[in-house]
């Protein structure tokens, strides 16, 4: 059993927007650091944006001033909003977590290896 489950992808126009969304079954989300990452054919996967325990927040430059990454803890969900989509925004995106202790809630993880948790990643194709 996947212990993430990304939604919202899907095909949007250059300009456009798109919602994504992360939710788990299993792991209760308030307690785990949590970000987003992307992935095209051929390359690595990089970090597109990430969620302190706390709610602090850091996006990649590539989509600085375009996206914003927040949670719904009430709703077990984590969001990334897309916005001014660009085709170079095509990729897999992936959601990830990482347990996070009282004593790290402000930590922001931003390297690939420091999750524990990924899902199987949801597809967005931005048109131009």
């Amino acid at each position: 059993q996947v212990p993430l489950v990304e939604s919202g992808g899907g095909l949007a126009q250059a300009g456009g927007s798109l919602r994504l969304s992360c939710t788990s079954s299993r792991l209760t989300l308030s307690s785990y650091g949590m970000a987003w990452f992307r992935q095209t054919p051929g390359k690595e996967r990089e970090w597109v944006a990430a969620i302190s325990r706390a709610g602090t927040t850091k996006i990649a430059d590539s989509m600085k001033g375009r996206s914003e990454i927040s949670r719904d803890n009430a709703k077990n969900t984590l969001l990334l909003q897309m916005n001014s989509l660009e085709p170079e925004d095509t990729a897999v995106y992936y959601c990830a977590a990482r347990f996070v202790d009282f004593n790290n809630v402000y930590y922001i993880a931003m390297g690939l290896n420091e999750y524990e948790y990924w899902g199987q990643g949801t597809q967005v194709t931005v048109s131009s």
